[in-house]
């Protein structure tokens, strides 16, 4: 019964999805009747991203994470777009430049073809994320900038609406945690913390010690018991939390829904999320899903995302890994529909390269520049 539901909203949802296309088909139509001519071109560089302090989560530290930096050109209008590589997803920068290599963008005369460019480069090879999204997020980007909106506009939102995002503070030891803390709540309206240790509470207790911020919590599946975890979760909402993500394995999803059905909090996928084809079997065991353009292709297919979780009653999320203000800002256009939104990824490194959607007291404020809506530095 649960699936015969799902399909049933996640139809209603195509409907609408397929309407808002149609809306955008009908904007490009007049963009088309501007007489151009030309190829796409791809180019593409790695780089190399410099945190500002070492990022610890459950399983794992760095202090550095790279990216792949992509541009499409047409008619002399290029649009930006980012692949990014934290250790975990599996891409590196020399897989993520075999497959680019693979891409021909030539044999497209139209950067309208939107379905057809993408669904060409999705089919390539399988997996390859991060590679797929750097495509997707330049062509938004270009055809923004040939349309002269920005794509919360073209989708039709109204980036006034857009939610604080909240800012990771990440697993460390207390005095470290507690001057982050003090360092994060004059600028940011709601705390992001990594659990997943045998030290969670007293990352809460130093985290309350100096704030009184709402504190949204991601244990990247670092929980192994339920009834522990559970018990956890009563605990942390007496502390001011107000979300969980990911409590436990991907790979214990009867244990997460049997959490999910007993919380007083929403507890939202994140390593069990990726693509559009993982909700099905994701509804009813999470009370919504973190979308990040890494995992799922790009800005296409995480609007398709958020119209089917709509339409399934679940809540959303917007997340992001750590990255320039490019994927930053490409994600943040999708954020005026969002009911959480985890945009923070910019804000941990030392060397952007480009200027977009900023923080303004703990909110995400999007620029009206076209496209993406951001600039070189």
């Amino acid at each position: 019964m649960q699936r015969r539901n799902f399909i049933k909203t996640a139809t209603i949802a195509a409907i609408a999805t397929s309407m808002q296309s149609s809306l955008f088909a009908m904007q490009s139509d007049k963009v088309k009747n501007i007489t151009r001519k030309g190829k796409l071109k791809l180019s593409f560089r790695p780089y190399d991203l410099q945190l500002r302090h070492i990022f610890i989560i459950a399983n794992s530290s760095r202090a550095t994470t790279p990216v792949v930096l992509t541009e499409i050109e047409y008619d002399g209008i290029i649009g930006y777009g980012e692949a990014s590589l934290p250790p975990y997803l599996g891409e590196t920068q020399a897989s993520v430049i075999e497959f680019l290599k693979k891409i021909n963008l030539e044999q497209f005369s139209d950067p309208f073809q939107l379905e057809d460019i993408l669904g060409y480069v999705d089919k390539i090879a399988e997996n390859n994320t991060a590679a797929k999204a750097s495509i997707d997020i330049a062509l938004h980007d270009l055809i923004g900038k040939i349309m002269q909106q920005p794509w919360h506009k073209i989708w039709g939102l109204d980036k006034s609406k857009s939610p604080s995002t909240s800012f990771t503070i990440g697993i460390d030891s207390l005095d470290v945690v507690r001057q982050k803390t003090l360092e994060a709540s004059s600028l940011y309206n709601i705390l992001k913390v990594k659990l997943g240790r045998n030290t969670d509470k007293e990352m809460i207790e130093t985290i309350r010690s100096v704030s009184d911020k709402p504190i949204a919590v991601d244990i990247n599946q670092g929980w192994t018991d339920k009834q522990m975890a559970l018990d956890m979760i009563y605990w942390l909402k007496e502390h001011g939390v107000v979300m969980v993500e990911q409590p436990m394995s991907k790979y214990k999803l009867d244990d997460i829904a049997w959490i999910t059905e007993r919380s007083p909090l929403p507890i939202f996928a994140d390593e069990s999320f990726q693509r559009l084809t993982d909700l099905p079997r994701l509804k009813g065991a999470f009370s919504g899903v973190n979308i990040k353009l890494m995992k799922c292709t790009g800005m296409r297919e995480a609007w398709k995302i958020l119209n089917v979780a709509r339409a399934a009653d679940m809540k959303v999320m917007i997340g992001c890994m750590t990255e320039t203000s490019c994927a930053i800002s490409a994600a943040s256009q999708l954020s005026p529909a969002v009911d959480w939104a985890d945009l923070d990824g910019n804000l941990l490194i030392t060397n952007d390269l480009y200027k977009g959607t900023t923080v303004v007291d703990g909110k995400l404020t999007l620029t009206d520049l076209p496209g993406i809506g951001i600039e070189k530095i």
